[in-house]
């Protein structure tokens, strides 16, 4: 097939950099280097909703900073913030850990599940095609946290398609509820998300349309396979051993990088948070703290919305987070100048010693495994001593 073949010629379009930057105008992103002249970007210049902006997140490990910017319609910019952080870390933090303690730990652990083969195959992928994000001009980065990875596909589109479809397909049946209610449900949050990094200029219309549709064939391959994976993770002897060895090699070999981005501590991250997850699940399962519901129990219909309810499920949430980013930050200070003092790496400089792999993959990887530990084990029996489940 050649490449200026029908297909080709619509990959070629829908690659458009100025597709991008047209949605962007049309949701009212304006550069602020075009429009100093007239105020334009100014705290306000007398035009209702028009105020100044800068990107709001910094990359940490760069230094990177973003464009200043002009937005014209608040509403459409703090929608879309909000649309990308359901692919960011501190959604995963609070999202995963609240459905494990509130709702049903049976479905969180197996959304889990695909939460990390589908973010590790997205990952691994953009690294292997090597497409570079939407040039700039005309494209406006209202984001730059993520900006030193590949572009394709897009793996806030993916997860943003597999979360809300997985909680869909493990819910119905098990919950009551009307099952178009979930769809649209899913299908809301999906374009939030996917439209929201077209928004932020990070992403092509073709990396979100591949990362819908790659989710969607993941999900197809692994959905049917849960039971087994969870089912040998909680009763299987040796499954920690295996789990453990299993997403540290796939963190290794995964892939190479042809220069540092954030790429490969996002994946050591998701494997490790995995690893931790299923290993707690494990654990939970061999001391009989497993309080998995009998099929014949099924389905769950919702409680009365009670303040007592509301209270205790907010109340768990909050602790549970302290202690989970309590033990993130005493595991990065243990971790990350004990890699750099085994491999030999320079530690008066952070930032350059957490690019290094040999400190950037096990600092990741054991940090966040010992949080998904703590997810799954820990929280939820200091919940049971303290009287709260």
């Amino acid at each position: 097939m050649g490449a200026d073949s029908g297909p080709w010629r619509l990959a070629r379009y829908l690659r458009d950099p100025n597709h991008v930057a047209r949605f962007q105008r049309l949701c009212g992103v304006l550069s602020c280097a075009g429009h100093q002249t007239n105020g334009a970007c100014g705290e306000t210049n007398g035009t209702a909703g028009n105020r100044s902006k800068k990107s709001q997140r910094r990359n940490s490990l760069t230094g990177e900073t973003g464009q200043d910017f002009t937005v014209r319609r608040p509403f459409l910019y703090y929608l879309f913030v909000l649309g990308t952080e359901l692919g960011n870390e501190l959604f995963y933090i609070s999202f995963f850990p609240f459905w494990i303690w509130n709702v049903d730990a049976f479905v969180g652990r197996r959304l889990i599940i695909v939460w990390v083969w589908v973010m590790y195959l997205g990952q691994c992928t953009k690294d292997l095609i090597r497409w570079p994000r939407p040039s700039s001009p005309p494209v406006l980065k209202l984001e730059v946290f993520y900006n030193s990875e590949y572009s394709m596909p897009s793996t806030h589109a993916m997860s943003g398609t597999a979360i809300p479809l997985s909680l869909l397909l493990l819910t119905y049946g098990r919950w009551q509820f009307p099952f178009a209610l979930g769809l649209l449900l899913a299908v809301c949050w999906c374009s939030l998300v996917c439209l929201s990094r077209v928004y932020m200029g990070m992403h092509s219309i073709l990396d979100v349309i591949a990362g819908v549709l790659y989710a969607i064939l993941i999900l197809i391959v692994f959905h049917p396979a849960l039971d087994v994976i969870d089912t040998f993770n909680l009763t299987y002897k040796y499954s920690p051993l295996i789990i453990i060895s299993l997403h540290l090699a796939m963190g290794i070999f995964s892939f190479t990088l042809d220069t540092w981005s954030t790429s490969r501590g996002d994946t050591a991250q998701i494997l490790g948070s995995g690893a931790g997850i299923a290993c707690g699940s494990h654990v939970n399962y061999m001391l009989g703290l497993l309080s998995d519901t009998p099929p014949e129990a099924l389905p769950f219909t919702t409680p009365p919305i009670t303040v007592t309810l509301l209270g205790k499920a907010m109340l768990r949430f909050l602790i549970g987070v302290v202690v989970l980013l309590l033990i993130r930050a005493a595991m990065k200070k243990i971790c990350i100048p004990l890699a750099c003092k085994v491999f030999g790496i320079p530690c008066d400089d952070l930032r350059k010693a957490r690019q290094r792999m040999e400190v950037e993959l096990p600092y990741r990887y054991i940090t966040y495994g010992v949080v998904g530990f703590g997810a799954m084990f820990i929280v939820p029996f200091l919940f049971t001593w303290i009287g709260l489940l």
